[in-house]
């Protein structure tokens, strides 16, 4: 089969994606991914056919209006404000998004597409193709349950009937683009208008789209009102290259002391990046441990530091994680899987949308300290949590114990099979 995966965002956003992919690659499958083109050497790297799309999307992640919402710390309020601001920015840079995706989907000629919830574009480049589409999530934040509230509402205990309109409000926030949707239909793919009645796990007939979420139920369970059309797989985990060397400066640095803590937002660190850092540096030094900061993009900004903690630009999490005594994170989906399969503790410092909901589930399931929201950071407060969390044995057990059951599932195997199910069924209507 021709597999296309078309997906936009952070690493977060692409890496399980490219995890995905080389597992299809492995079975004999093609594979393109299409995402923005700063991922273009990432993707070809690890063997797999690039499609084009435009940068625009992290540009926007990346100035000032998107760096406001990061310091929103994932206020409700702040963020619909904050959206409706960027809508006309977001609705041009949707627009060429359309295009790219279908430019790319040309080329690579698929027999299946997968696409990512920010992709408006997947059903409708399936449609006109005739092939099977599937959403592909990475956290449970789309399909709507009775059970709990949609991420990034305001949880008000208020019952199922709340928990439902939270999707229902979050669904009509694709409606907001229908008129580029449509334009983009008619005009680029020659179908008809979308249906208002759709929602964006639907098909334009209503069928319900199949929808594989890319995590472990052992982290986040399976509500019981989820149809049979909605998966779990487990993680997409990407391993490290067989050819990947460390800098003899780091392993140096691990060698010369206790296993030191892991500190690193991503591309999250607001309009002030220097604020974090000093609260970071402070609190690590508070608690008297080694720490490894790791900058990131548009993240963390250290200068001048103590000789027991070590700076890195960026190293795989699969190669460095298990040499921690503990993780300090954003509580990006990727990073808080990628900190729980070695089994060692985790500290969550959210920003925004998901992140306070992985934070919550870290410790709800007692293996990481209560989430410090970015907003509410000082070093006394994280050196608190690091403390509790290097020095308390119950955590440290629950996180092993953890960190051995993930290493035991197959998320990718799990999420081919499903796939390929899926075409074969298609191919038999």
């Amino acid at each position: 089969m021709n597999i296309f995966i078309v997906t936009a965002g952070s690493r977060g956003d692409v890496q399980p994606f490219v995890a995905l992919g080389k597992g299809f690659k492995k079975v004999g499958h093609s594979v393109t991914i299409c995402t923005c083109q700063s991922f273009e050497p990432f993707i070809t790297e690890h063997g797999l056919t690039y499609g084009y799309m435009n940068d625009d999307f992290i540009k926007l992640v990346d100035s000032e209006a998107g760096r406001e919402v990061m310091e929103s710390g994932g206020n409700f309020l702040s963020l619909v404000k904050t959206t409706l601001t960027l809508l006309k920015k977001a609705k041009a840079l949707n627009r060429e998004m359309l295009k790219d995706a279908w430019n790319a989907a040309q080329a690579a000629q698929p027999d299946i597409i997968i696409f990512h919830p920010k992709i408006l574009a997947g059903s409708h480049i399936a449609e006109k193709l005739n092939i099977p589409a599937i959403m592909a999530v990475l956290v449970p934040a789309i399909v709507p349950t009775a059970e709990s509230v949609a991420i990034g509402f305001p949880n008000l205990n208020l019952g199922f009937w709340y928990n439902k309109l939270s999707y229902w409000v979050l669904h009509q926030g694709y409606r907001m683009y229908d008129d580029v949707v449509n334009e983009f239909r008619q005009n680029v793919l020659g179908l008809g208008k979308l249906p208002k009645s759709i929602s964006p796990i639907q098909m334009s007939n209503g069928q319900p789209l199949p929808i594989l979420h890319g995590y472990s139920e052992r982290v986040s369970p399976r509500p019981r009102d989820w149809s049979s059309t909605v998966n779990i797989t487990g993680y997409w985990f990407l391993e490290s290259r067989d050819d990947y060397h460390p800098p003899a400066e780091l392993i140096d640095f691990l060698e010369a002391g206790e296993a030191p803590v892991y500190v690193g937002f991503g591309s999250m660190a607001g309009r002030n990046p220097q604020r974090i850092t000093n609260i970071v540096v402070a609190a690590l030094q508070q608690a008297k441990v080694r720490g490894i900061i790791a900058t990131g993009w548009g993240g963390l900004d250290p200068h001048h530091l103590p000789k027991t903690i070590f700076k890195i630009d960026s190293v795989p999490h699969d190669w460095l994680f298990p040499r921690m005594s503990a993780v300090i994170h954003h509580g990006g989906a990727g990073t808080t899987a990628a900190g729980l399969r070695p089994g060692i503790p985790t500290i969550v410092c959210p920003f925004l949308i998901d992140q306070p909901y992985w934070g919550e589930r870290v410790y709800a399931l007692g293996v990481g300290s209560k989430p410090i929201p970015q907003k509410q950071l000082t070093a006394e407060k994280l050196a608190n949590a690091i403390r509790e969390v290097t020095t308390n044995p119950e955590i440290r057990a629950k996180a092993e114990t953890l960190g051995e059951k993930l290493r035991n599932e197959d998320g990718i195997s799990k999420a081919i099979a499903i796939i390929e199910q899926i075409a074969l069924n298609q191919k038999s209507h």
